[in-house]
């Protein structure tokens, strides 16, 4: 069975929000994929880049960051950097210390590179980068249009859309955990572009594999309160949804506890999360069936070595799906227990996607009726 479409770190990604929840639908430039090994060790005399890393929210989230911090780790590894990350919280209240760190790093200008991620943090880099021209910037999951910065984005609305034709596929068949009930359920982080761009292409993706199949989606408001998180999940369990995807980050974490209390499925994103659950919180990766991937440290890894051999395109924004190996679905471990029909569908839809036969709208796209599509397809 082969890995859809998938762009792996090898072991670095069972390291990944926030729940791959940044990224923005602006103009872009598809890119070659990035694989996952290709970072090679330094020849000699390579520059080593000095890179800041900014995350704001913390490590741990075994999903958005800690995939990103596992890409810069390999680069380390292979002498082509050397980093410092900078946690500052996920929180409104730890919103000033994004602010106050990125500035203070930018006017220090001992950093060859600084790295930040998710939209949340793009105004503020779009300040900054024009207050520090000579610093150079690299941000992933938006897009900042600055001379002096990099983007990359991901196609996360295709992305949702082979998860939801899995879903729905799922909700419908003989498998353990499954009830009798068509229904499956969506917890997102906050109610936004990024996150409901996920949301379109998953009901699109359920709808088309089964008309009848009901999709309840619901919001935790931030991307770190698994309390919230769990409590909406255990809301969806009691309404029939026997599938559920987890697109919150850290808060995403807590459906997954209350998947695993109840014994019904759970879908994780951003990094392979069976593989991060799997040491320390068996019970939630034994729900676990496969995660949807948004490959952010291959995306690292794509750009600092396009810094490291001068190709680099400031000013620009990188924009990465299926074809491009920045977004696809892990295949191992309880992916196996998916029926091989299911499996078959997947490898029929996902080149459909990608050569734009299945057109998946866009939660970007200003026109589009996000709330009309999501409520009417609830249970």
């Amino acid at each position: 069975m082969k890995k859809y479409l998938s762009v792996l770190l090898a072991a670095l990604m069972v390291l990944t929000i926030m729940a791959g929840c940044g990224g923005n639908g602006g103009s872009s430039t598809p890119a070659p994929a990035p694989s996952g090994d290709n970072s090679t060790p330094a020849p000699e005399g390579t520059k080593v880049w000095n890179v800041a890393n900014i995350v704001n929210g913390n490590l741990g989230d075994k999903s958005f960051f800690d995939s990103c911090e596992a890409g810069l780790k390999k680069l380390q590894d292979d002498g082509l950097i050397k980093y410092k990350t900078f946690e500052l919280g996920a929180t409104d209240a730890d919103q000033p210390k994004w602010v106050s760190t990125l500035d203070e790093l930018s006017a220090d200008g001992s950093y060859d590179l600084i790295v930040c991620g998710t939209y949340q943090m793009d105004a503020y880099l779009n300040e900054c980068a024009a207050k520090y021209p000579d610093q150079k910037y690299f941000i992933y999951d938006a897009e900042v249009a600055q001379p002096n910065v990099a983007s990359i984005t991901f196609k996360q609305n295709d992305l949702g859309y082979l998860v939801g034709t899995a879903a729905a596929l799922m909700t419908s068949s003989s498998m353990e955990k499954i009830n009798s009930e068509k229904v499956i359920g969506f917890v997102g982080g906050e109610d936004g572009p990024v996150i409901n761009d996920f949301l379109v292409g998953f009901i699109q993706g359920a709808q088309a594999a089964d008309p009848e199949v009901k999709i309840d989606s619901q919001y935790v408001g931030n991307f770190y309160d698994t309390g919230r998180g769990k409590e909406i999940a255990n809301v969806m369990v009691n309404n029939k949804c026997d599938v559920i995807w987890g697109v919150a980050g850290g808060a995403g974490n807590g459906a997954a506890e209350a998947a695993a209390e109840h014994d019904v499925w759970f879908i994780g994103v951003d990094s392979d999360q069976e593989a991060t659950f799997s040491a320390s919180q068996p019970q939630m990766a034994a729900v676990t069936i496969f995660s949807g991937l948004k490959n952010c440290g291959d995306g690292v890894i794509y750009m600092l070595n396009k810094l490291n051999d001068g190709t680099i395109e400031w000013g620009n924004t990188t924009q990465l799906g299926i074809a491009e190996g920045g977004v696809g679905l892990t295949n191992g471990g309880n992916f196996q227990n998916v029926p091989d029909d299911i499996k078959k569908a997947l490898d029929d839809v996902a080149p459909k996607v990608t050569s734009g036969e299945i057109k998946v709208d866009t939660a970007f796209d200003e026109s589009f009726d996000v709330k009309g599509l999501r409520d009417s397809v609830r249970p």
